[in-house]
């Protein structure tokens, strides 16, 4: 079988590793890469050996000699680049959040339909080989219902700025940027259960706090401390159909000791840990047990073999080998719930889903 033509649309830093995993896939090839920084985008070509190099994404989807793309942009863009995509006859990649709004998203499912070709959400936690490993302990039934799920991702001095704190090209804060990964994680293993209700709350009390000195953090390319239109903080109580639940938070900034992470669920028969290490609860002849399960990492998430087994799911879908893991279903499934949060903490209520 030839090597499928890939384009990646966007080099900021997330493109890195969908590159990196597409170079390493022996199925794939990267022929194009386009950003609105032209020089940008030759030196990412010629890092990675791709022929071709545009500055406006149009021009990319109209080669048709490309099969596929990874859309890795500012998240208002997701939705217009991923239609066109589509339209254009290309199997679609595309970074979370799928997109800013319901709407957007429900748009970018009827031209899945439309095209008949491929679009995956780049939910990348769920290819993690440790949650993999974890979800098939729960399809076999090792923790029984899986009733309550909580996770954390506190960030005390970690507003990226730019574009990710313009609320305009992001859709939102910290929820929608690393929120997203938790709740979908949980909600993935918890079995997809469908949402009912949300109550939430988002703060903007301290801002990007620009003026700390001392400690460093990540900052966008486009950083500029007098621009900053997000939240700070946001907490929700998510209500399932089925009966379960689950409480999250998460913060660019907050006066806390330490940056600190969780996930952690919970069933009738057995409850599991991912964050901040892999492990497993269970009972054994009237003895509670905590195990350890013995693996190449224990230390939660590993950002390069997800990304390895993201790009690779992508790939045996298009060949045609593989049910998607992530579709764009899951994608608007998500895009409500991340929705229903910002809606109830506006309203200072609970939204029914």
């Amino acid at each position: 079988m030839k090597p499928f033509r890939i384009g990646v649309i966007g080099t900021g830093s997330i493109s890195e590793y969908h590159l990196n995993a597409y170079a390493s896939n022996p199925r794939s090839i990267i022929v194009a890469i386009c950003d609105v920084n032209e020089t940008r985008a030759k030196q990412v070509a010629a890092k990675y050996g791709a022929d071709k190099s545009y500055s406006d994404y149009r021009e990319l989807l109209a080669d048709p000699d490309i099969d596929a793309v990874s859309i890795c942009t500012w998240n208002n863009t997701h939705a217009s680049i991923g239609i066109a995509a589509l339209e254009a006859g290309k199997h679609v990649l595309v970074e979370k959040p799928m997109a800013r709004t319901v709407e957007e998203a429900l748009a970018m499912e009827q031209a899945v339909r439309k095209s008949g070709k491929l679009l995956q959400v780049g939910f990348v936690r769920r290819y993690d080989p440790n949650v993999q490993m974890l979800r098939r302990f729960a399809d076999e039934g090792e923790f029984g219902e899986l009733y309550y799920a909580k996770a954390s991702t506190i960030r005390r001095l970690g507003n990226p700025g730019g574009w990710f704190a313009d609320v305009d090209r992001s859709g939102g804060g910290p929820l929608i940027d690393i929120g997203v990964h938790v709740i979908d994680l949980c909600w993935y293993l918890m079995g997809r259960p469908k949402a009912k209700t949300v109550s939430a709350n988002t703060y903007s009390k301290l801002g990007n706090r620009a003026n700390i000195e001392h400690l460093s953090f990540y900052k966008a390319a486009d950083y500029d401390a007098s621009k900053n239109t997000v939240e700070d903080l946001a907490n929700a109580l998510i209500r399932f159909e089925n009966g379960a639940s689950l409480l999250v938070d998460v913060s660019y900034t907050l006066h806390a000791k330490q940056d600190e992470g969780y996930v952690k669920l919970y069933g009738d028969k057995g409850g599991f840990e991912i964050d901040p290490t892999v492990s497993i609860v269970t009972e054994k002849h009237n003895t509670i047990l905590n195990v350890q399960p013995q693996t190449d990492s224990a230390a939660g998430f590993s950002g390069a073999p997800a990304f390895q087994g993201e790009i690779d799911h992508f790939i045996d879908c298009i060949a045609g080998g593989a049910s998607q893991i992530s579709p764009v279903e899951d994608g608007i499934e998500i895009t409500k719930i991340l929705s229903a949060i910002y809606e109830s903490a506006a309203k200072g209520e609970e939204i029914r889903i």
